[in-house]
């Protein structure tokens, strides 16, 4: 039986070689409110956290940069970088998926940008854990009290 819950989308990730024409788009044109900026050299992104709606249904929508457009992680390709999900708890969810043969990226759990916990699921799997996300990067984020608490 699976020990963890996936409780919604915390958020769309999406990349381009220069973050000004995603604000423009998604803050300009279609009202998203900007948050924060984050920026990491070692994971090469500069981006922006917009957000979609209120409290804990609100989404997310990160709108990323790379530092080093000839480095890798390559946040802008594809363009449609990853999803985010909010899981219950993380770290059981991890240990069991692991055992189940899913591939995540290097790192392990980690402070993400907005503060929360973090681990990625592989694209793609390789002989030791051959189960992956079938060609999209997605995100699993520890899911504070409040979203864990929410009524759908």
């Amino acid at each position: 039986m699976r020990p963890f819950k996936v409780l919604g989308i915390q958020q769309i990730a999406i990349g381009g070689e220069d973050k000004t024409q995603l604000s423009r788009f998604w803050i300009d044109i279609m009202g998203l409110e900007k948050v924060k900026t984050f920026r990491s050299e070692s994971e090469n992104v500069d981006e922006d956290v917009l957000r979609i709606g209120e409290g804990p249904h609100a989404v997310e929508v990160d709108i990323m940069q790379p530092v080093d457009a000839d480095k890798k992680p390559r946040v802008h390709e594809p363009r449609l970088n990853h999803i985010g999900l909010w899981i219950d708890d993380l770290p059981q969810a991890v240990n069991w998926l692991q055992k189940q043969g899913v591939r995540f990226t290097p790192g392990g759990i980690r402070k993400g940008a907005s503060g929360y916990d973090v681990c990625f699921i592989h694209p793609k799997g390789n002989e030791e854990f051959p189960l992956c996300s079938e060609g999209v990067l997605v995100e699993l984020v520890q899911a504070p009290e409040e979203v864990i608490n929410a009524k759908v």
